[in-house]
């Protein structure tokens, strides 16, 4: 998912043109321009009045930006009529008033002309359906020259109860900042996000590699298996990715209820995985609950994971139910949303550089294609991936996908009324590059590194965000975040290999094959009593018959190749054995325990 505003009037739909340094230069995108603005309510004779959020395409006329600029003017209520036909209009016209009318039955050019014709200085028109861009083409955007903006009806019937028939109203578009504070929430979330995932993910890669974890009072696994990525994987992942965002498009009010139940299962347990080290260090509840044959219980975990599950599982049934709660609810997405990608960095590895390379190369052309192309072939002109993201603006029960990490607008501005004051972030924008900052933390612990792939490719991902965020500000659309954090992360990764000039083992990722260790050597295996035939003489030892001292003699040819000899010079301190005892230093070697170090040749003199 891109980087998208919500707020303001950032809303879009044609006539904007993809500015010229984007890659694709050549190409102009037209979309239907929307933007919120203010509708002042008042009654005549009173400056006390209330503002009221309106929907508007600047390309029919534009608004002040300041309400003192802004021409008070008489409401005509015509909300009994759509104002279609030269009938609906009343005797006299409209002369310096704005109509306010009801939405449907013809085209938005047909009314604003009849309005315009008959004097009036502006039109309201009433939606009950949800606020979209009245929309033109070039021939009627340079006919008409009067402001034509969308009103919700609940607005409207609060207008009626609140304000008498003499009602005024002046339209205007307050300009708000560039940048909101809550961008600066957002870049902590990301890299934050990226920066613990990646750390987590590699340090747990490779204890799990290197060392046998000891769990007290034998409880049972709680770490995951990790998932290694294959090229084939990645491409049915993408084709996967491609079909489903389609499926959005076309069938957005039947699949966000399944997308919404599978993030709060996804969000509990990525969720309970980040909570678990914690709650394991506490010293209570590590009683097990009864024997039985129920499912998933019949291996008797702890009370305090039963907890901890229920937990989890209780945040997320609370965020699904008051989801549409703006106040607040967005801190609980964002937390489950948090969880979710941290478990998802800790579960999902790339093991190559090839790898990472490949999957973040491919979305990146998903991201861009779905964002600016898309526009092209869709009906409205809209972004498929900004649709998605922000939601249809023709959805019957207008749900939001939580895939998102969503802040709202923190600067003070009349546009807070307006539909959609959030910020919003795509899970996507997270993982694809959190995956690529694992695998060089992965690769620092490895090659022992101080771990500088780590820092850099962290560094980076901060860096290609800020830079997402300023694209976001000049160009007023929502941005393909992927289309500056792949260049940024991979750029960046590729450069420290080559400048430490380890490229061939970053990009195939041959340092996280271990080494073929023969034996390992320890204090164990070293103070082990030396093989029989350098022991040290026995007092009650019996003489050797000659039958047995033939045999001796014998021995070195019947000994296996890897069995130390005695040094020549040293055979006067040998004593003599017997023929059991020689028998037995003949079947030594082969009892030796596999793991055994063999004594090198050349140095069986320091055994």
């Amino acid at each position: 998912l891109p980087l998208v505003d919500g707020g303001g009037k950032k809303q879009q739909a044609s006539n904007m043109r993809v500015p010229e340094t984007l890659i694709w230069a050549a190409f102009f995108i037209q979309k239907v321009v929307g933007e919120y603005g203010m509708a002042h309510f008042s009654d005549k004779g009173k400056s006390k009045g209330k503002d009221y959020c309106i929907f508007f395409n600047s390309q029919w006329a534009r608004l002040p930006q300041d309400l003192n600029k802004a021409s008070r003017l008489q409401i005509y209520d015509l909300t009994t009529s759509v104002l279609c036909s030269p009938s609906d209009v009343p005797e006299g016209g409209f002369p310096n008033r704005i109509p306010m009318v009801m939405r449907g039955n013809c085209t938005f050019y047909e009314k604003v002309r009849l309005a315009q014709i008959n004097g009036a200085k502006g039109l309201l028109i009433v939606s009950k359906d949800r606020l979209t861009p009245p929309a033109g083409n070039k021939t009627q955007y340079e006919e008409i020259d009067i402001p034509v903006a969308l009103l919700s009806y609940t607005d409207m019937l609060d207008i009626s109860k609140s304000f008498g028939k003499g009602r005024l109203v002046a339209m205007y578009a307050p300009n708000e900042p560039v940048l909101d504070y809550n961008m600066v929430i957002i870049f902590l979330m990301a890299v934050g996000t990226v920066a613990v995932g990646g750390y987590w993910a590699g340090s747990r890669d490779s204890k799990k590699r290197y060392m046998k974890h000891k769990r007290d009072d034998g409880a049972e696994k709680q770490d995951e298996e990790t998932v290694d990525v294959t090229p084939i994987m990645i491409c049915v992942f993408v084709v996967m990715c491609c079909n489903m965002l389609v499926l959005l498009y076309f069938f957005y009010d039947y699949l966000a209820i399944w997308v919404i139940a599978i993030f709060c299962m996804a969000s509990s347990i990525g969720l309970h995985s980040c909570l678990w080290p914690f709650v394991r260090r506490i010293p209570f509840c590590k009683c097990r609950i009864p024997e039985n044959n129920l499912p998933y219980l019949h291996k008797r975990p702890q009370i305090r994971m039963l907890l901890l599950s229920a937990l989890c599982i209780s945040i997320s049934i609370v965020w699904m139910v008051f989801r549409n709660e703006d106040q607040w609810a967005w801190v609980l997405q964002d937390a489950l949303g948090i969880a979710f990608c941290l478990y998802m960095l800790k579960t999902v590895r790339l093991p190559t550089f090839k790898a990472c390379t490949l999957l973040l190369t491919v979305l990146f052309v998903y991201d861009v294609f779905f964002v600016f192309i898309t526009p092209f072939f869709t009906t409205s002109g809209e972004s498929i991936m900004v649709e998605v993201a922000a939601g249809p603006s023709d959805s019957a029960p207008h749900e939001k996908l939580p895939m998102v990490l969503k802040v709202p607008r923190l600067n003070s501005s009349p546009l807070a009324l307006c539909d959609r004051p959030f910020s919003l972030l795509g899970f996507g924008d997270i993982l694809v590059p959190g995956l690529l900052v694992v695998y060089c933390h992965r690769f620092d612990i490895l090659t022992q590194s101080s771990r500088i792939y780590f820092m850099a490719c962290t560094i980076a991902y901060g860096i290609g965000l800020l830079i997402t965020f300023v694209a976001l500000a000049v160009m007023q659309m929502g941005q393909p975040a992927l289309l500056y954090l792949v260049p940024c992360t991979l750029l960046t990764s590729l450069a420290v290999a080559l400048w430490r000039r380890e490229l061939p083992q970053f990009w195939t990722g041959s340092g996280f094959v271990p080494p073929i260790v023969l034996a390992p050597i320890n204090c164990t295996h070293t103070a082990e009593p030396p093989p029989p035939l350098l022991q040290e003489p026995s007092a009650e030892a019996e003489p050797q018959t000659t039958e047995a001292t033939n045999q001796s003699k014998e021995t070195p040819k019947q000994l296996p190749q890897d069995t130390p000899l005695p040094l020549q010079g040293h055979s006067n301190e040998v004593e003599p054995q017997t023929t059991e005892a020689t028998n037995q230093s003949k079947e030594t070697p082969k009892q030796l325990p596999q793991d055994t170090p063999l004594p090198l040749q050349g140095h069986s003199n320091e055994v």
